[in-house]
């Protein structure tokens, strides 16, 4: 019984790992004073001052970055 327990929590362990792969974070960069489009979950410390997510694409990643008030209009990366 322990046995199929443990297996059953190692599983969902490793599945939700699976499912974190291709997501994306838009992020309030400080230190750039822009907003950036990661792929890993960030921490809001130090120069990190807000995120938003996750999105399952980056399109839709760009679509909320647009829609962020503390980001700036130009996208620094499409220049």
């Amino acid at each position: 019984m322990r046995a199929l327990i443990l297996a059953g929590a190692m599983t969902v362990v490793i599945g939700t790992a699976c499912f974190a792969d291709g997501l994306y974070w838009v992020v309030g960069n400080r230190a750039t004073n822009n907003c950036e489009i990661v792929t890993s979950k960030p921490i809001v410390i130090d120069d990190i001052w807000f995120e938003d997510g996750p999105y399952k694409s980056l399109e839709d990643a760009k679509l909320a970055r647009s829609t962020i008030d503390a980001c700036p209009e130009k996208d620094p990366a499409a220049e």
